[in-house]
């Protein structure tokens, strides 16, 4: 494929480039990585989206796609909103930092945000994934379905129950 972008007929399609996935070019969003499985297992109500700190490192090696959101999940931790278990690969010339790749990494949203993610999640059965990373006008954002994730293995389970 040729390396400039063009534009899209219809702005919903994704066009697949160099091994990344690239969306609109008017909107200036590049998703680095894209959680299938999640939309698979779990019902997704309500998304939103949310910045997370990163170091320098980190944001070099997640522009070149060096990143798994396998097993990934968010959680409240004093009245702030945690991202675990996301594995970043470290920056292979990042020689004067060594970071965890699985490090836990602070959530950016909104306080109205956090305090109505807060009350949901203590509704028994919901939990937190993020679906996808891009990055939009240069900083990395996340997609999150934060409060009405459900499994569906546990909406399987009660209804069978019922029958």
């Amino acid at each position: 494929m040729n390396e400039r972008a063009y534009p899209l007929r219809n702005p919903h399609h994704i066009v697949i480039r160099f091994g990344f996935e690239m969306g609109d070019p008017s909107t200036g969003r590049k998703i680095v990585c894209h959680n299938k499985k999640a939309a698979h297992d779990y019902f997704i109500d309500e998304v939103y989206e949310a910045g997370l700190v990163l170091l320098g490192p980190e944001v070099k090696s997640l522009r070149e796609g060096k990143v798994s959101l396998v097993d990934s999940y968010a959680k409240m931790r004093k009245g702030e909103l945690y991202l675990y278990n996301m594995d970043i690969t470290p920056y292979p010339y990042a020689h004067h930092l060594s970071l965890d790749p699985k490090r836990s990494r602070k959530l950016l949203l909104t306080k109205k945000e956090i305090k109505r993610i807060t009350g949901k999640t203590e509704e028994k059965g919901y939990t937190m994934i993020p679906l996808k990373v891009y990055f939009s006008k240069g900083w990395a954002r996340w997609k999150l379905p934060l409060p009405r994730a459900r499994g569906k293995w546990i909406s399987a389970r009660r209804s069978r129950k019922k029958t």
